[in-house]
């Protein structure tokens, strides 16, 4: 089950938002960069730093309940310059967040303190690849819904500021993806998690990179979300459409409803604690 598409979506608004956050630059104190637990390489803007220049920047962990946290933590190894902060965006709380936030802010006011000026709050740019749960975030630490969320990526489309308490002013900013992904692994990872749009996609090359990925990394949890005896690469599709009853008329196998299900299945958490990604 080999996979067979090579994926390169760039969509003309993230050219459009890097160049407008490159010129916002001057006005941002903090960054917020956003990865996903599942996927902490793959989901990584991968130069970033040429955009932020050398902005102080916490690297949120975003749908950390969700990931393999033993395999997470090794990934996030790689990060040991960054604040690092884990979340759950949907249960959690962002008191960590804003903590980490507020240091920041007290070295950047006494800086101002110094040249004879007043305190401010921090302004702050939330970053990351679509679909990451930067809207989420946002809201979160709003505590309300101030901006459009979904499961699909390029919800966000333009710069917004977005007053959060009397310390912290954001700005939401599009989902930003490099210009060309040189790694179809990496790929092919944020496809399967939903960080490109599923209609530019081979669907049933994405599921079969799903269950070829949980068959080398977490077999059990593909066997058991399945009620599969065994596991079959070369009749799985079959095997998953007659334990869902998953058939067009006349009996055959809907292999269509079969992708969707694996897809859906991997965004919605049904195969449990994952993670996608692996040191190289």
């Amino acid at each position: 089950m080999d996979n067979k598409t090579n994926i390169n979506w760039y969509p003309g608004h993230m050219a459009k938002a890097r160049r407008e956050l490159k010129e916002t630059m001057p006005l941002i104190d903090i960054v917020y960069e956003v990865i996903d637990a599942r996927m902490p390489i793959s989901s990584k803007v991968v130069d970033i730093d040429n955009i932020i220049n050398d902005k102080p920047k916490i690297l949120v962990v975003s749908k950390y309940d969700m990931c393999d946290k033993k395999e997470t933590d090794i990934l996030l190894e790689k990060y040991n310059d960054y604040i690092i902060v884990k979340c759950d965006l949907l249960k959690g709380n962002t008191n960590e967040l804003l903590n980490k936030t507020k240091e920041i802010l007290k070295g950047i006011n006494n800086e101002r303190a110094l040249k004879g000026l007043k305190p401010r709050k921090a302004r702050v740019v939330v970053v990351g690849s679509p679909n990451v749960g930067k809207s989420t975030l946002i809201n979160k630490l709003a505590g309300k819904k101030v901006v459009q969320t979904g499961n699909t990526p390029g919800v966000t489309k333009n710069l917004n500021w977005i007053r959060i308490n009397n310390d912290v002013e954001l700005m939401d900013s599009p989902g930003i993806l490099w210009p060309k992904i040189e790694d179809q692994e990496n790929a092919h990872i944020l496809a399967a998690l939903s960080s490109i749009k599923e209609e530019i996609l081979d669907l049933e090359d994405i599921a079969r990179f799903i269950i070829n990925k949980l068959f080398e990394l977490y077999p059990n949890n593909l066997k058991n979300r399945y009620k599969l005896d065994n596991l079959n690469l070369e009749t799985i599709f079959d095997d998953i459409a007659k334990k869902r009853g998953i058939y067009a008329k006349g009996g055959i196998c809907d292999y269509e409803k079969v992708y969707l299900t694996i897809i859906k299945d991997l965004k919605d958490g049904s195969f449990g604690e994952i993670t996608l990604d692996r040191v190289k």
